[in-house]
């Protein structure tokens, strides 16, 4: 068992498993403990650094320097520049989001099955069936009571007022005690993430760990995948030390994410029509509600709320979001004197945001630097939907009796208050004018039985090539209306299960 981080320029290192993967989120690393526990040797390279718990940093600006994808940089082009949030470290985004846990949703399956010819119900048994496991073994509870914070039971009180019912929310975090800090890493341990559970039982397996050693490109022998390289980038300085090769005996599998994964593929000449398309996402906008009584967002969970009532018919998903003092400080509107004077009220404000199952579709192709770029506009009928959905939320903060909300967006006062929400309704849909981000994202190397419109198979095979698996949010073709990490790790799991029985 081994891991090994970033090494002086001038050396060159070189390691050999049964299987290599590519990336240690929430798809690779559970393709990486089902491939160990199948008695294969499996090597992960991953491109962020590995931090323990006791090294996260405590501040949002600390976690976007050290925890995040280049400061968390990437942006679409398209109609608006909307931030992309993915994690880059061993966990991958599993160590820096709110650790929500949705099972795949089963019209998911079917929708899979008309459109893309794979799933159905032998598939939703199947990743089910992984999943049943996964909970077990992240203890993957509802929120505790006691510690869901008076923001997350303002949701809960204000949606059950104008009619939203079915609130819910289970998440893969042991004993957790409501500090509010998953977004910058849990330091207590509680929150289980890959880099302490998954990734350690591959080394405890005889596996390899490379942290620091963003993948450059697939080898290939022929249209046989044979390993990766790469060189190792210093964790602070991002100097480029060794390089590497690292072979894999049975395979690759690659699960770099949505935007890394197509972008890989690029640079190492997969010939794909497909390839880099069919890239979606759950656009999310948020509500500030302002209230007389301290609601001290930042003590109880993160996000302990959510509602999926309206995830069919409308395509909307309504949750709490705890944002950080320096997040929130980039939310408001105004700068010096009159934004000090407004985050005067921090305390007193609560963000609740709605998430898209957009329809939107966009492209991930590799750009200068070996970096993705993202290409992606919301289109009128995602704009109306997420509109709708905000004025919902801002419903339900008046309902839970908030004296004002602020919407963030263009055209619109600073603060509404109840009398004035439904301006929220008329205001311009042009994705310009909205305070928005991605942080669900899929495609990219999509799953179906066409070469001409997927990447890979059914089975994660990629289409033409051996030995070369997709295991990750990037081969899922469509959204889901949910949180995806539960489904990406049900489904690597599977892939992996797929190339122990072959």
């Amino acid at each position: 068992m081994s891991h090994t981080a970033w090494q002086p320029k001038g050396s060159h290192f070189e390691l050999e498993a049964d299987y290599v993967v590519v990336g240690s989120g929430a798809g690779g690393a559970s393709a990486a403990v089902t491939l160990a526990r199948g008695g294969e040797t499996v090597a992960i390279v991953e491109a962020g650094p590995w931090r323990a718990p006791k090294d996260y940093p405590s501040s949002m600006y600390g976690t976007m320097r050290d925890m995040m994808d280049d400061w968390s940089t990437l942006i679409t082009r398209g109609r608006a520049l909307w931030p992309v949030v993915q994690g880059r470290l061993v966990g991958g985004t599993t160590v820096i989001n709110s650790a929500i846990v949705v099972r795949t949703p089963g019209d998911v399956f079917d929708l899979w099955q008309d459109e893309h010819g794979f799933g159905g119900d032998a598939m939703a048994q199947k990743v089910w069936a992984c999943q049943d496991r996964i909970e077990k073994e992240l203890h993957v509870t509802p929120v505790p009571l006691e510690y869901e914070g008076r923001s997350n039971r303002l949701a809960r009180e204000g949606a059950e007022k104008i009619g939203l019912h079915d609130h819910h929310m289970t998440r893969n975090v042991k004993d957790c005690v409501g500090q509010g800090q998953c977004l910058q890493g849990c330091r207590l341990h509680r929150k289980q993430s890959t880099n302490l559970n998954y990734v350690p039982e591959v080394l405890e397996r005889a596996g390899h760990v490379l942290s620091n050693a963003p993948v450059e490109r697939v080898v290939f022998e022929g249209k046989r995948a044979l390993g990766v390289s790469g060189t190792f980038r210093h964790p602070q300085t991002h100097k480029k030390g060794a390089a590497y090769f690292v072979r894999g005996r049975k395979g690759v599998v690659i699960a770099a994410s949505a935007t890394h994964s197509p972008a890989l593929l690029h640079r190492s000449g997969v010939q794909s029509p497909a390839l880099g398309e069919y890239f979606r996402a759950h656009p999310g906008s948020g509500v500030f509600g302002c209230y007389d009584d301290p609601v001290h967002p930042n003590a109880g969970v993160t996000q302990g709320w959510s509602s999926l009532a309206m995830r069919q018919d409308r395509g909307l998903k309504l949750e709490t979001l705890h944002l950080p003092l320096e997040l929130t400080a980039g939310r408001l509107s105004g700068g010096g004197a009159q934004l000090m004077q407004r985050l005067e009220e921090y305390a007193h404000l609560t963000m609740w945001i709605v998430a898209v199952r957009a329809t939107s579709v966009g492209s991930v192709k590799n750009g200068w630097g070996s970096k993705p770029v993202v290409r992606y506009t919301m289109n009128q009928h995602d704009m109306e939907r997420m509109r709708y959905g905000m004025h919902q939320v801002a419903r339900m903060h008046f309902a839970a009796g908030a004296k004002a909300v602020i919407p963030g967006v263009l055209g619109l006062p600073y603060k509404l208050g109840p009398d004035e929400i439904d301006q929220i309704l008329a205001v311009s849909l042009d994705p310009r004018d909205w305070t928005s981000i991605l942080s669900h994202l899929f495609g990219g190397c999509v799953a179906g039985v066409d070469p001409k419109t997927s990447v890979c198979d059914g089975r994660g095979q990629v289409h033409g090539y051996e030995g070369l698996t997709i295991a990750d949010a990037s081969g899922l073709p469509t959204t889901l209306g949910v949180n995806p990490q539960h489904t990406v790790m049900g489904m690597g799991m599977l892939r992996a299960e797929e190339l122990l029985d072959r």
